[in-house]
């Protein structure tokens, strides 16, 4: 019995353990990544903005910029600004040790991450219901979804810090990073997509199958995937889920290091000179 005992917190340490360093290494990942591609945000669509050249932005997907519908055009500005934002404060919100050692400071970048969350959310509604999407009616919902959720997760964060309860602020912030970072997997997915099937499903207006599936494909992933870590890393989770939620995280630290590599290269780097 006793044997039985000790050897299964030996396992249950160590699936933990393994558990922290697969979150350290995709959140290690996610960093580079993510900065990278909100420095590409900022000069690309900020860079076209000072340059006199707004219909740029319709470079990456139609119909974002068009002159006869301003307000449409200030609310997904104010959608990629607040975005870019996002990508570069949100990885250093999940340090350990500023939460630790600068509480101060991690309180007030996340004051500043909650409203641009919120921002950006409320930009993307803005758009989607003065204009709609190029992908009409589903990709109009997905979006839409995607929107409401980040504002939600962002006011529902803000809310339990407020509170004080650290166990849901947490739970709220890891949901909130993990839309933060749809818009960027959504153009590596595509990207990838068309590599390996020479865009199988997707049309020029962003109304094939796969197009559908894309509406809502690049955030409930990564949902299902912060659910999976909040879960297992609350103190009552057994063995079989640290290991479970082990291997995703495994997968998707593997995924985006191939793909920040690659977008990089090609993307990412060429965007942010072009305007600088």
């Amino acid at each position: 019995m006793i044997a039985t005992k000790a050897v299964s917190h030996a396992g249950g340490a160590l699936s933990a353990r393994i558990l922290g360093l697969s979150a350290g290494l995709l959140t290690a990942v996610v960093w580079v990544s993510s900065i990278l591609f909100g420095l590409y945000i900022l000069a690309f669509y900020g860079g076209a903005l000072r340059a006199g050249q707004p219909e740029a932005w319709n470079e990456t997907l139609p119909r974002l910029y068009e002159p006869e519908t301003l307000a449409a055009s200030i609310g997904i500005g104010a959608h990629f600004a607040a975005g870019g934002i996002l990508l570069v404060l949100g990885p250093i919100q999940l340090l350990a040790p500023i939460r630790r050692l600068a509480p101060s400071v991690h309180r007030w970048m996340g004051r500043v991450y909650a409203l641009c969350a919120l921002i950006a959310g409320l930009g993307g509604l803005t758009f989607i219901a003065i204009r709609g999407t190029v992908g009409g009616l589903p990709m109009s919902i997905g979006f839409a979804l995607y929107g409401a959720l980040m504002a939600l997760s962002a006011f529902q964060t803000a809310r339990f810090g407020i509170a004080r309860d650290l166990e849901r602020h947490r739970a709220w912030a890891i949901r909130l990073f993990a839309l933060a970072i749809g818009s960027w997997l959504y153009r590596m997915e595509y990207g990838f997509w068309t590599i390996i099937t020479g865009g199988v499903g997707h049309t020029a207006n962003f109304q094939g199958w796969f197009d559908v599936i894309m509406d809502f494909f690049f955030y409930v992933p990564n949902l299902l995937v912060a659910e999976a870590f909040i879960r297992a890393g609350r103190p009552r989770a057994g063995s079989s889920t640290r290991w479970l939620a082990s291997g995703a995280l495994l997968v998707a630290a593997g995924y985006l290091a191939l793909a920040t590599w690659f977008f990089s290269l090609h993307i990412w780097a060429p965007g942010i000179l072009r305007f600088t």
